[in-house]
């Protein structure tokens, strides 16, 4: 398969399924003046002059899009700075808040701090409960040891859909390496775990979940139109393109799968979705991705076996053989049972035994799994180092 580059995908925009979306009223108030959008821009533009790394594919090329606002007082929206269409080139995109104030207007983007209290004080049609609670929720940056996510695939279960692209940047070749490359299958690009959607661009499409987590879906033909509506698991978030709208180029129809904790893109290395941890190469878009001892490189098929829960784990014993399950919690006890490498395993507590080593490292700790046998942490992949359901 060949190498496909980030872009962000033109589409159409399409109505949401009412029962996958809960909708936010507009506020049925007079619109904030054209002050606010001239504002809102000039914070873009002081954000591409403080950061090489941003380009703009003209002088001032930006979009921002009011989407929700309290008569001349309040208002909130997505700013996007344009990139230009060309490789390792990258559109930026924020959520952001704007309060009106006697000399303008106090602005803040999702990646300040001061964007958690502008949003908590901001009136309900402009800042809902639901978003409130998904803007100020903080987590660890880069996992901080517990790489569970709670994410599926980005498509149906059951599918599989190709690896086309190793773990890379957000535009290519920068850095945190938070993204891959995935096409085939019915083309239907779908959540990876619920949350609270908005479309930054024709065709880009970001879903803040919780734990701190976020998606980002680029190249969607055919993409939702969305202001902050939640969407469930699974919810239909538009079909894999190439377009290039906001910058960057593209060859192939595929989606642009990224991850973002707390309000930055982090690296997609050592996290799990739909049973699959995905593993960096040398350099950018190669590596692989891994179910078990299962190894599935760039060019690949990966299968969508769903969501893993955050108290199961999926059996790893590094070579394919089964896993002897134990009456007790280390070797010293009696074999009672097996388990095949791949399987998912339900874990109800945990207890020091036997130490043991495993791909993921060495450790004491055994997993009572919900049929009352015990297994080594070792040939288990959990996403933390430590207990998932507690101690026994």
């Amino acid at each position: 398969m060949p190498r496909l580059r980030i872009a962000l995908g033109v589409a159409a925009a399409s109505l949401l399924s009412a029962s996958l979306l809960t909708a936010i009223p507009a506020a049925a108030q007079a619109a904030p003046s054209a002050d606010v959008t001239t504002a809102v821009t000039e914070k873009l533009l002081q954000q591409v002059s403080a950061n090489p790394t941003l380009r703009t594919a003209g002088k001032s090329d930006t979009r921002v899009s009011v989407t929700r606002h309290a008569g001349q007082r309040w208002a909130f929206g997505t700013a996007v700075v344009i990139a230009p269409h060309q490789e390792d080139a990258y559109p930026a995109g924020w959520l952001f808040v704007a309060r009106a104030q006697e000399r303008g207007w106090r602005i803040a983007f999702d990646s300040e701090p001061a964007f958690s209290d502008l949003a908590a004080a901001a009136p309900e049609g402009v800042v809902s409960e639901r978003e409130k609670q998904v803007f100020t929720a903080v987590t660890p940056m880069y996992a901080n040891g517990d790489y569970r996510t709670g994410m599926r695939l980005p498509y149906g279960i059951g599918q599989s859909w190709y690896l086309t692209g190793g773990p890379h940047g957000w535009g290519g070749s920068d850095t945190p390496w938070s993204s891959i490359d995935l096409s085939g299958g019915d083309q239907r690009v779908l959540a990876a775990r619920g949350g609270t959607a908005y479309t930054m661009c024709r065709g880009w499409i970001r879903v803040i979940h919780d734990r701190g987590y976020a998606t980002d879906y680029y190249h969607l033909w055919n993409s939702i139109s969305v202001n902050g509506a939640g969407v469930g698991e699974g919810a239909y978030l538009g079909d894999t393109g190439t377009d290039v709208t906001c910058g960057g180029a593209a060859s192939g129809r595929h989606v642009h799968f990224a991850l973002r904790q707390n309000n930055a893109y982090v690296p997609m290395h050592g996290h799990n979705f739909g049973k699959w941890v995905i593993i960096p190469g040398g350099s950018t878009y190669q590596g692989y991705a891994l179910h078990g001892s299962a190894q599935v490189n760039v060019g690949g098929a990966l299968y969508n076996y769903g969501t893993l829960g955050f108290t199961q784990g999926v059996v790893d014993t590094n070579g394919g053989t089964t896993l002897n399950k134990r009456s007790g919690p280390g070797t010293g006890y009696a074999i009672a049972g097996s388990v095949a490498d791949g399987a998912t395993v339900n874990i109800t507590c945990s207890a020091n035994g036997t130490t043991h080593s495993g791909r993921w490292g060495t450790t004491a700790l055994w997993n009572k799994l919900t049929d009352g046998t015990w297994v080594s942490d070792a040939y288990l992949w959990t996403g933390v180092t430590g207990t998932v359901n507690g101690y026994c």
